[in-house]
């Protein structure tokens, strides 16, 4: 009788840790453990679908302004050249466009390459640059 007891109770314990994971079960934890989004590296297949499905439409130097620019260039933050102050921009301009625009891609003083705009093209940024400058 003793051991048709610790059958039974052997049975009952197997059968209580089998249900504490049901089916399926591992597929979820898998997913919810499961890294938050992909690294998409340029040359990488999934950075030309995304590259298709933002549309590839430039922004416009006044949006790239609005977005990066304007915090350092309304003020003059560390010499920043302000918006449209033709005494900021007379020494830069004599430099010619090519100088800005290196000088805007690889930094300059406090200001970071690009001006932090990590995603802006060339011409994004030649644009912000020509919008900055006054007529």
């Amino acid at each position: 009788m003793k051991k048709i007891i610790a059958a039974a109770a052997i049975l009952i314990a197997v059968s209580a840790w089998a249900a504490r994971v049901p089916p399926g079960t591992e597929d979820e934890i898998r997913d919810r453990v499961a890294p938050f989004g992909n690294l998409c590296k340029a040359g990488d297949a999934c950075a030309q679908a995304t590259a298709a499905t933002s549309g590839g439409a430039a922004r416009s130097g006044e949006d790239v302004y609005n977005t990066y620019c304007f915090a350092c260039h309304t003020a003059g933050v560390s010499g920043a050249p302000r918006l449209a102050n033709a005494d900021d921009w007379a020494p830069r301009i004599d430099k010619g466009m090519d100088a800005l625009l290196g000088t805007t891609l690889s930094g300059v003083n406090l200001m970071p390459p690009k001006g932090t705009c990590m995603d802006c093209s060339d011409d994004e940024l030649r644009a912000a640059v020509d919008h900055m400058i006054p007529e």
